[in-house]
């Protein structure tokens, strides 16, 4: 979720720092360029005094001493110094001094400039320049008043040059600005949706937990924003509930299972007992008999299997480092009577050396439940096969089988407690084996997957952790409660 919103707050924030840096950058061009041209009004001014006094002395003598002489001496200085070009022209354009001499005013009298400073008007100033107007020069003109006539116009004509660099140097300063703003606003951007996203993080984590079975999971509710933390709590009261809620139910199961026991053994005792009374000389032969007898054993394995559910959520797994390798042959050994009595074969592949992080008494219980599953639908001829193989950081333990197999649809629901395919009816079973089988690895930490064997058949893996995994957190709130807070 941050990767979504940490870039949509970067690009509104980005936007805003460039609503207010472009109108404030163009605000700096054209104070630097109002100054520049101020200044250029303030030497025409003075010029224009000494072409006044120059005019006053019309003729103008020749010597060296003239005024006429002192404003040429003035704007050769002015030129030298500052490199502008200036001069001071008739109504006609004839020049009366200039410098260099031979600098004319661009476009003559019919410039903007030179007819505004006619019309007896200061020149309002060029166009906006831009660091990028290398061509573009500042003409300022201004009118030589005597007796309230103009007589003459002051033309400076200034290079760009230092303007747009003093403009570009201006950007720069503001540019960094934007960007150490930028930074900042990235930062603190950061900040806000670790601090916003943290509990959520944390609440995804938390429900994934308990919908693989963690059910202990809960959310430390210190963080992130007052919404937030509410519903952390009330988050944590809903887990209490539902783990109170399993917890009834696993111990109504687990009673009933037991209570039913009792009676259900002495129900079948009295059915054999009656059995010896029919006048058959085998019990057996009578269908009635038969049928009552294979309903009552079919509702003892039911609550069995029950019970061993019952007995696998509730009950803590004891974790510790277990070589699966040896287990899973052991566990071959065991169940090697019980294939060749069916004509199958059982034969290890893998590794004969393996350690895993695993309960062994859970993980061995799980293996008896795959392996007696795959011997009880892999007909006489076939083969069943566990495997022991390493997968990174994990151990996967496989067991196939050459039977029937499932299809796709019955792959989707295969686990599903008391659910057993149509078309194996036949084989004797509860539907609980592989709900006992999930319990027992999720308990300790593994999980198991199903999938086709090829040619045919059904493939169950197995997977667990090789080493022990990082400790949680300290647990908060509830007693034996994980706590999934990030630190």
């Amino acid at each position: 979720m941050r990767s979504r919103l940490l870039p949509l707050l970067i690009v509104l924030l980005t936007g805003l720092l460039l609503a207010l840096g472009v109108p404030l950058a163009a605000s700096q061009a054209r104070s630097e360029q109002q100054r520049v041209v101020v200044d250029r009004i303030d030497d025409t001014a003075r010029f224009a005094s000494l072409a006044q006094y120059a005019a006053d002395s019309d003729p103008p003598s020749a010597g060296s001493s003239s005024p006429l002489a002192t404003l040429a001496a003035e704007l050769r200085s002015y030129q030298e110094v500052y490199g502008i070009r200036v001069g001071v022209f008739r109504r006609d354009g004839r020049p009366m001094a200039a410098a260099p001499a031979d600098w004319r005013p661009p476009d003559g009298p019919e410039g903007t400039e030179f007819a505004e400073a006619l019309a007896g008007r200061r020149s309002q100033g060029p166009p906006q320049v831009w660091p990028w107007d290398s061509d573009r020069r500042l003409l300022v003109a201004s009118p030589v008043i005597r007796d309230g006539d103009v007589i003459a116009v002051v033309v400076i004509d200034s290079p760009t040059g230092p303007l747009r660099s003093r403009v570009l140097r201006g950007w720069l300063w503001i540019a960094a600005a934007e960007a150490a703003a930028v930074l900042l606003a990235v930062a603190l951007a950061f900040r806000l949706t670790g601090w916003v996203l943290r509990p959520v993080r944390v609440l995804d984590r938390a429900t994934h937990e308990i919908a693989t079975g963690r059910l202990t999971a809960r959310v430390a509710s210190s963080g992130g924003p007052p919404e937030l933390r509410r519903l952390a709590r009330s988050f944590n009261e809903m887990a209490d509930h539902v783990e109170d809620v399993l917890e009834q139910q696993r111990a109504f199961v687990a009673d009933a299972s037991h209570q039913l026991r009792n009676p259900l053994a002495a129900l079948l005792l009295r059915i054999d007992l009656l059995g010896l009374e029919l006048p058959e000389e085998n019990p057996e032969d009578n269908e009635e008999f038969a049928s009552v007898r294979a309903e009552g054993k079919r509702l003892a394995r039911v609550l069995d299997g029950l019970l061993d559910l019952a007995l696998a959520e509730g009950s803590p797994a004891d974790l510790r480092t277990t070589d699966v390798a040896a287990l899973a042959a052991e566990r071959i050994a065991a169940w090697q009577p019980v294939a060749d009595g069916r004509g199958v074969s059982l034969r290890r592949e893998g590794l004969t050396a393996a350690t895993g992080w695993a309960d062994p008494i859970g993980l061995s219980s799980a293996l008896d439940a795959l392996v007696d599953n795959a011997l009880k639908f892999t007909p006489a001829g076939g083969e069943v096969c566990v495997a022991v193989t390493a997968a990174g950081e994990e151990l996967q333990v496989s067991v196939t089988d050459t039977g029937p197999g499932l299809t796709d649809a019955e792959l989707a629901r295969i686990g599903d407690r008391f659910w057993r395919s149509g078309r194996h009816q036949n084989v004797s079973g509860s539907g609980l084996g592989l709900s006992i089988v999930a319990a027992l690895l999720a308990a300790g930490g593994a999980s198991a997957s199903y999938a086709h064997n090829d040619p045919h058949g059904l493939r169950v893996t197995v997977t667990l952790p090789r080493h022990r995994p990082e400790p949680p957190p300290v647990p908060a709130g509830r007693p034996g409660g994980q706590d999934l807070t990030q630190r």
